[in-house]
This record gives structure tokens, sequence and C-alpha cells, in this order.
């Protein structure tokens, strides 16, 4: 599927110096928030190939997938593998090239844009802390609940502590490039779940996977 770039939206991500990450498929690359944290971005391992944490991810898609915020495509790429149904979205156009190189069907644009069968997939995901996108996860839960099928699900990746946060971060590469400031959010489980329920998903099933955090929620 040839790359569509619908603007405007997330212009942070797509900007320099996160693209040029995925080009090389390596980092370091790094949120910096406005507190002067920084939270590390794992370029490395969402260019590789899915991995056993992944995995447990993939055994929970049913049916069509929907990827959003898909990145360099693993996912996408892995279910194309098996024959699945699959689209990735992301706002970086070097993502979406990524996704369709790796074998993969994908779209640049923002998750709250314009969709294809919207109200028709079967599973949803947002990994990768994909939770954050825009900051608000109650608009981005009660977007991807537009998006799925009555019985859809949602699956998310979540932050490994308790946190209920929305800061402004921006993305920096550790050698003085960055992009401009955005606002990102981080939830743990208890407060991925409260902000589900408000937006119409029901908590199924938690588990963890190498270290990573992950919430099955349903229609």
């Amino acid at each position: 599927m040839t790359a569509r770039l619908t603007e405007p939206a997330g212009r942070s991500w797509r900007a320099e110096p996160y693209a040029e990450a995925l080009r090389a498929g390596r980092g370091p690359l790094y949120l910096r928030r406005g507190d002067g944290r920084l939270l590390p971005l794992e370029v490395e391992r969402w260019c590789a190939d899915a991995d056993e944490a992944d995995d447990t991810v993939l055994a929970r898609c049913s049916g069509s997938v929907l990827d959003v915020g898909c990145g360099p495509g693993r996912f996408v790429a892995a279910l194309a593998r098996l024959g699945r149904p699959a689209l990735g979205v992301d706002v970086t156009p070097e993502a979406v090239s990524r996704t369709v190189r790796a074998g993969g069907s994908a779209l640049c644009r923002s998750v709250f844009d314009p969709l294809p069968s919207e109200g028709r997939w079967d599973t949803v995901l947002l990994i990768d802390g994909n939770i954050g996108i825009g900051g608000d996860p109650g608009r981005l839960l009660r977007r991807t609940a537009a998006l799925a099928a009555p019985e859809g699900s949602l699956l998310v990746e979540v932050a490994p502590a308790e946190v209920d946060e929305r800061v402004e971060v921006r993305v920096e590469d550790g050698g003085g490039g960055h992009g401009s400031p955005f606002w990102w959010a981080r939830l743990g489980t208890r407060a991925l779940c409260a902000e589900a329920e408000a937006a119409g998903w029901t908590p199924s099933v938690s588990w963890q996977a190498a270290g990573r955090h992950f919430v099955h929620l349903r229609r």
C-alpha cells in the first residue's frame, strides 16, 4: 500500500531526529520532559522483528487488526506473514515506508483523521506507549472505541509503574538534535482501566512479558 500523508498532525514525530533514527534503525533517542527527565525510546527494538513479549500481543489479536502508531511496522509485518488482515497508521512517513518495505500495509495519517473501516476493526493496538498519543488518553480511548467493531478488542501497553501523567515532551537524540514540544501521557494499569471504563471499554485481562505490561480491553 502506498504511503499517504494527511496534514496537519504529529509534526514533532515527522521531524528530525525521530525520522533519522528510524532511517538508521537505531538510537539513542529520548523523550525529554519539561522537568528535565529523559525517557528512553527503544528504536532498535521497534525496528527489529516481533520479540517474545510482542508474540503475547500477537496471540491475542483476532480478525482484522489496526495498529495505531505502528512505527516501523513489526506487528503489521508479522501479521501479514501470517496472512492476517492488518493495517498500520502512523504520522511519520519514514515509519510508514519501513512498514511497507517489511511487507505490511500502512497509511501516513493521525488516528484522529478519517480511517478505513471505521467501526469494523476486530482488534486495535496501542503498543510501545502509544496510549500517550495526544496527551489525552480519554480522547484516544473514545476514538479507538469508534474505530473498533461492536465486539472488538483494544490491546494496550502500559507503564510498568502505577503512573497517571500528562506531560509536555520533545524528542531528542542525545547529541543536541531535538524536535518541537508536544503533549504525551503515561498510564499504568490502574489509571488505564479507569480511563477505559469511562470511554466505553471493559478491562478483560492484564499480563506481563519480559518486563513489559499489557491490558486487554473489550467493547
